[in-house]
């Protein structure tokens, strides 16, 4: 089983710089190993077992109806989807069908694993374009400068090339930087918000009620009295109807009851899905208001400031944040989670003395 999960090992190991939030990661990779993950167990016949199994009279193989059955889909009556299954129904949306029966049809089946594989692309593709317009940017900036052991790396001169970075060489340049980021955190919420409307479309409209459905039915009492959501939308065994043609030429009808274990991981699969992307749209909204408010709102980000430097004075955080815009203080912090606390608290303290000597000559 681990052998089939190594696609998915590299997304597990911590990153040597970051360069993105909780939330961001919570999106691009915990998403993406949770999707991956269902893909290859779903896809996985020899943990699930075969997809289809049909049973129908002796006159036809079995093999060839498992396969045509697959193809072309089977169906439930929606009519017999109420009732205890042994006495009132054979099982859920099985039984025999009048000429104005809903009949539902259940195609969808057969790409839920290609489905699974193609979002776990899509919620990657925000991280891999920060990635690109990132550049290695923090990178470069903060070589040498993670370890606890600073020894002679953080040197004067070392100190004086940073400072000088911020301060003059590249100040007020990193504004799109920042928006880059506000981009692709705004991407990350238009995911997760449109891949519930996706699926949506994807499960013939079952979707979006789908959770709330299945959380309702599993604290009902007298559960028989309802339609269970999950053998609606992924039922566990079927109907499948085939015609053929006998050895005089005429047409014969064969019945065939289909037994789907794979949906017995479809439907939970689903369950989790739902709620796991109401939580990142909810998350994620939450998230980008926040960075909105970081950007537009000076005192949040010498709020912030404060709590990464710390032993530093109100003043010397207020010089620094009045000094550099939103993008250059973005960088800033995004220093903050990789370098050592010394290199980042003796960082600002630097900039808030060149800032203050080039108001206040006279001062330092």
């Amino acid at each position: 089983m681990f052998e089939l999960l190594q696609p998915v090992k590299c997304l597990l190991s911590p990153e040597p710089i970051i360069i993105d939030n909780i939330v961001f990661r919570l999106h691009s990779r915990v998403t993406v190993v949770i999707l991956v993950t269902c893909t290859i167990i779903i896809s996985a016949k020899q943990y699930v077992g075969e997809p289809i199994s049909c049973i129908t009279d002796a006159s036809i193989d079995k093999e060839p109806v498992n396969a045509y059955c697959w193809i072309y889909s089977t169906f439930t009556v929606s009519r017999h989807l109420r009732g205890i299954p042994g006495r009132q129904v054979a099982s859920p949306g099985v039984g025999p069908a009048l000429e104005n029966d809903e009949i539902h049809h259940h195609r969808y089946y057969q790409w839920v694993c290609f489905v699974l594989g193609i979002q776990a692309i899509i919620f990657y593709t925000p991280r891999g374009l920060w990635g690109v317009w990132e550049r290695g940017t923090v990178s470069l900036l903060i070589r040498d400068l993670t370890s606890p052991f600073l020894g002679d790396v953080w040197s004067h001169e070392r100190k004086q090339q940073l400072v000088q970075y911020f301060a003059s060489t590249h100040l007020h340049t990193h504004n799109f930087y920042a928006l880059c980021y506000l981009f692709c955190e705004s991407l990350n919420v238009i995911n997760a918000v449109s891949q519930i409307y996706l699926l949506d479309v994807f499960l013939e409209g079952e979707f979006t009620g789908y959770g709330p459905a299945v959380a309702a039915f599993g604290m009902e009492t007298k559960p028989f009295e309802r339609v269970d959501p999950m053998s609606r939308l992924f039922p566990k065994v079927t109907k499948c109807t085939i015609h053929t043609f006998g050895s005089s030429g005429s047409q014969q009808t064969h019945d065939a009851l289909c037994i789907l274990p794979l949906n017995v991981v479809n439907e939970k699969t689903f369950v989790f899905v739902w709620f796991w992307l109401v939580f990142l749209a909810c998350i994620g909204s939450l998230n980008l208001l926040y960075r909105i408010i970081q950007f537009t709102h000076k005192k949040s980000r010498i709020y912030i400031l404060r709590s990464n430097t710390r032993v530093l004075t109100n003043a010397q955080v207020e010089v620094v944040v009045g000094e550099l815009n939103f993008g250059d203080w973005f960088l800033l912090h995004q220093l903050a989670q990789n370098v050592n606390p010394i290199v980042y608290r003796e960082l600002v303290s630097e900039l808030a003395t060149k800032f203050s000597y080039k108001y206040y000559p006279t001062v330092v």
